[in-house]
């Protein structure tokens, strides 16, 4: 028969230790994937020239609107630097206290999908807008506002730090693919209008920060959501496995439980309910003390196990 016992809760301190993992994973595979300079710069305009070809040219006229005032490319700047910080684990947190039964699936295919966006990383290392050379028509508006946040002229790391971040990631936007994974969440699991409102906006709004601040080219974003539908068709087949491997190295005691729940205990004593302590009472003496005595079956007294027409 298959073994049909629910699997049990994730426990939150190895759940932080694993997303920590996987964090320090994709920021040192970062690091040590950097590409050349000429090969990215050269990546960077081939795409510019995809999307004029295909008239999928937003960033200029965004990055222009976020350059000429300040009230918008401030707060975008600040949004590029810090929510992806904030609201994804956020959602994972909410997902773990709130949406239980869904959160393992969700927190794996959110760790697949970055795991792939690493893989594009090594693969296409690609400078983004804001470091093509000024003739691109491009302004580094993190470079421009940078006296306003914690960032520096080098990246959205805090200013200093510039130098610990690869800069030459920039396909797939992971900004976008994480913001996606967000809005789906939301969408799917709130159940307030709002939060299902939030869940279509944030992706959205994401996508033109990511543009308008140069940071990312349209095709970015689109590598990203492609990057998290990938990771989405993989979630199941990979949870499958690992339940496999689980199941196969720690196996589970729902046998076991299921005969306590029963209750039989051993030897096929069985105990009633309410009772700490068996009556080591058998299924036959059960029966037989039952039809000693005056047909009623609940004539028995659950504490001491004598038929009632002995008292």
């Amino acid at each position: 028969m298959q073994d049909t016992a629910p699997r049990p809760r994730p426990r939150w301190w190895t759940e932080l230790l694993l997303i920590l993992v996987v964090y320090a994973a994709y920021t040192g595979g970062r690091l040590l994937v950097r590409g050349g300079e000429a090969t990215a710069v050269e990546h960077g305009l081939a795409i510019l020239r995809v999307e004029k070809l295909l008239y999928l040219n937003a960033e200029h006229p965004l990055n222009r609107l976020f350059t000429a005032h300040s009230w918008i490319g401030i707060p975008a700047d600040f949004a590029y630097a810090s929510l992806h910080y904030v609201v994804t684990p956020a959602i994972l947190v909410w997902l773990f206290r709130r949406r239980t039964v869904r959160y393992r699936a969700a927190r794996t295919w959110l760790m697949l999908s970055t795991l792939l966006g690493l893989i594009g990383f090594t693969l296409m290392p690609t400078c983004p807008p804001r470091l093509l050379e000024a003739g691109h028509g491009f302004v580094d508006t993190m470079a421009q506002y940078s006296a306003y946040g914690w960032w520096g002229a080098e990246a959205s790391a805090p200013r200093g730090l510039g130098g610990f971040t690869n800069q030459y990631a920039a396909m797939p936007s992971l900004h976008v693919g994480w913001a996606l994974w967000c809005g789906v969440m939301l969408w799917r699991h709130g159940r307030t209008p709002l939060m299902k409102s939030l869940g279509v906006a944030y992706p959205l709004l994401t996508t033109f920060v990511v543009m308008g601040t140069a940071n990312h080219y349209f095709l970015d974003a689109v590598a990203g959501a492609a990057v998290m539908g990938i990771g989405l068709a993989l979630t199941r087949p990979f949870m499958r496995l690992t339940n496999r491997l689980r199941d196969r190295f720690l196996p589970r005691s729902g046998g076991v439980k299921s005969l306590v729940a029963g209750g039989v205990v051993s030897a096929g004593c069985e105990t009633s309910e309410g009772e700490r302590i068996p009556g080591q009472r058998t299924r036959t003496s059960t029966s037989a003390g039952a039809s000693a005595g005056d047909g009623d079956s609940g004539s028995e007294s659950a504490g001491e196990g004598t038929p009632a027409a002995a008292r």
